[in-house]
């Protein structure tokens, strides 16, 4: 043991020098691992990235010196085959020691950070456990599921606001209990959400990750937002919009009268721009006089952009727009995946039937309906 305690000194400072001053250093040995390839990944949103691949010596010893920016850490991960084998949370300058088999079972020296983020892998790992053990053994698992949810829950919403300037919050806030079911799934996760966002903004200003957060914050508060909405709004056969128009107040989707209203998503593209010239325009002079409305919702983030479009272009019809863009709570109320986008409402009702994917199927609907 005081053999390798020697060794593992010695190589740390072979790799400290050889990585160079002030870098991030990872040093490690696997224990069963001797010649082994191993792959070093970053946690990008949503995918993990390839940095590198290393290999093990005769002694199954390795390192790597990723390049991490001081004052905004990164997500490192090492493989070994399809297996992540140590999970890692590294400031620019960090130099950690990781022992670690080929089967994952890892301990990590010289980072707080590393170590947090294994105990929270940990935690998660044997939720997961229970619920499949819950769902395979009990008769009836329904109310054995809810009590280890709710525990589950209320400990990692305890984890995370007593760790609410630590990263390691980040991916506590996105487990799933499944494909379809987040941890943290209640409308009002969204606010504690944008909580913990500011808390981490103020260490953290150029992290990837909190501005990954913080999307996921406004889109679950614009959720709510529009549920509450919803909750409260006259009954009509569609979910209500109101944004404001050119002249900065407010139309409402409702205060449109008109027998068929064009619905309508898009962006000041020059694209959609020109589908407007060679297509809207036209089917707009055409069918207005006959009772069709467009209602268009701009999905620009550049309000300037969106105005000087409808100036330039001269159109007609309403322009509302949503500078929330992808975020707009009324993209996924209308379930908006492409621009432009297009629902017709007849008499009050949208039709569900209405398939337009052109210029010349618009013209086709609109004649049997007009």
């Amino acid at each position: 043991m005081k053999s390798f305690r020697v060794f593992a000194v010695l190589f740390a400072v072979c790799v400290a020098l050889s990585c160079g001053r002030n870098k991030t250093v990872i040093n490690g040995v696997v224990t069963d691992g001797a010649d082994k390839r191993l792959t070093v990944k970053v946690l990008e949103l949503n995918y993990y990235r390839t940095l590198d691949t290393v290999r093990t010596d005769a002694a199954g010893a390795f390192r790597f010196c990723p390049e991490i920016k001081k004052g905004n850490p990164e997500f490192i991960y090492i493989f070994y085959g399809d297996r992540r084998i140590a999970s890692l949370l590294l400031d620019g300058g960090d130099n950690v020691r990781v022992e670690t088999d080929t089967l994952g079972a890892y301990s990590v020296f010289g980072s707080d950070e590393s170590q947090l983020l294994q105990n929270v892998e940990n935690s998660y790992a044997s939720f997961i456990r229970d619920m499949s053990r819950i769902l395979l053994t009990e008769s009836t698992p329904d109310a054995a599921l809810s009590r280890r949810f709710v525990e589950y829950y209320r400990d990692r919403m305890t984890y995370v606001m007593t760790h609410s300037h630590s990263l390691t919050v980040v991916p506590v806030l996105f487990q799933q209990v499944n494909e379809t079911l987040p941890v943290f799934s209640q409308p009002t996760d969204g606010i504690m959400m944008r909580t913990i966002c500011d808390s981490l903004r103020s260490v953290y200003p150029e992290s990837r990750y909190v501005a990954a957060l913080e999307a996921e914050a406004v889109s679950r508060m614009n959720a709510m937002e529009l549920g509450n909405r919803i909750a409260g709004a006259d009954v009509v056969g569609y979910i209500d919009i109101d944004l404001p128009g050119m002249e900065g107040t407010n139309i409402k989707l409702s205060e449109v009268d008109a027998p068929v209203i064009m619905l309508y998503f898009w962006a000041s593209t020059a694209q959609q721009k020109m589908f407007n010239m060679d297509a809207l325009i036209p089917i707009y002079n055409e069918f207005h006089p006959r009772g069709l409305e467009i209602y268009a919702v701009s999905l620009d983030s550049d309000k300037s952009a969106w105005a000087a479009a409808v100036r330039n272009q001269n159109l007609q019809w309403v322009n509302v727009c949503d500078i929330r863009s992808a975020y707009s709570p009324y993209v996924s109320s209308y379930g908006v995946t492409d621009l432009p986008m297009a629902w017709f409402i007849v008499n009050g009702e949208i039709d569900p039937d209405a398939r337009v994917s052109d210029a010349e199927s618009i013209r086709q609907y609109l004649r049997r309906k007009l």
